[in-house]
């Protein structure tokens, strides 16, 4: 597949403009934290109209999609975020979706996906991820919507960093979860055109971190996967194509533990109200645990909240799912 470059920051602001309706401005809240090792923002993707940032990118994708494209529907592979906002998407549009999900994708978002309107096809693993590197799925004829490399979704995706920006424009770091990159390199292309001194850090869990890999390597490199609660981040290996712009956007992985990512969930609820999928709370775990090292002021992008009720209420009570 070609490498994808950073898409333009006019690219991002039409985004922006066209998602106006669509997309929810999510606000900024300071974490309820004294005894924080810096001063934590929410930036709360959670409060989405389908509980994840996936909107932004899915809508931005599909209203550039070739009109012809779409007469035979849409379809993506996605654990359960980027498929709710591609069937979102689909379904104000009128037109049918279908959606490639893992076998451990949790219930919460199939129940979604299904709530939507959207088609789902189980698959393994290793079925799954071949879908992400071959950007096809045998059988499947509609306009398929990378979750990841697909320059329209980043540009989407970049518009949340407009939005950190305009809100804290004194911010030192922005910490991202990494599933893909698409995310951080599309939030990290939109601060290398506004901001260029802003540091954009990715945030990963311990047992699944391809890129703090493939960056102590210097290529992308593949790891032995450990499945875990944090469903919404985490492959086996990094994607080539987002290589390059993982590579130069970011300015580094920051890994935590699943136990510290439990107890971000757990903190985030108590201390702010915020429900927070394990992806969600990923950088605020490595902001508390004082990752992000001189950053005086940081925004931790809570990028879903579609959380299993029962894995929330495990977590509340003290343990890990």
């Amino acid at each position: 597949m070609r490498a994808l470059e950073p898409p333009p920051i006019a690219a991002i602001r039409a985004a922006h403009a066209a998602g106006a309706g669509t997309v929810v401005r999510t606000p900024m809240l300071r974490l309820n934290l004294d005894e924080a090792p810096c001063e934590i923002w929410l930036k709360c993707e959670n409060l989405q109209p389908i509980g994840s940032f996936k909107i932004r990118g899915a809508a931005n994708a599909m209203r550039l999609a070739p009109p012809d494209a779409l007469r035979r529907g849409v379809y993506t592979a996605s654990a359960g975020n980027m498929a709710q906002g591609v069937a979102w998407n689909a379904r104000r549009m009128g037109i049918p979706c279908s959606v490639v999900v893992p076998e451990h994708a949790p219930a919460t978002k199939i129940a979604a996906i299904e709530r939507l309107g959207g088609r789902v096809i189980r698959v393994s693993f290793d079925e799954w991820w071949t879908v992400f590197v071959e950007h096809r799925y045998p059988g499947l004829d509609g306009y398929f919507v990378h979750p990841v490399a697909n320059a329209d979704v980043i540009a989407g995706n970049g518009t949340i960093g407009l939005e950190i920006l305009e809100d804290q424009p004194d911010v030192d770091a922005i910490l991202v979860p990494f599933g893909g990159g698409g995310l951080s390199c599309g939030i990290a292309a939109a601060a290398r055109a506004v901001s260029p001194r802003v540091k954009i850090l990715a945030c990963e869990v311990s047992t699944a971190a391809p890129l703090a890999a493939s960056l102590a390597a210097g290529a992308p490199r593949s790891i032995d996967y450990q499945p875990s609660f944090i469903d919404g981040i985490g492959g086996k290996s990094l994607l080539d194509e987002m290589w390059p712009l993982a590579s130069t956007l970011l300015a580094g992985s920051l890994v935590v533990d699943v136990a510290d990512i439990a107890a971000a969930v757990r903190l985030l609820a108590e201390r702010n109200r915020v429900v927070a999928e394990g992806a969600g709370a990923t950088p605020v775990a490595a902001a508390l645990a004082g990752r992000a090292a001189d950053a005086r002021k940081v925004v931790c992008v809570v990028s879903g909240g579609n959380i299993d009720a029962g894995k929330l209420a495990t977590i509340l009570a003290g343990g890990i799912p």
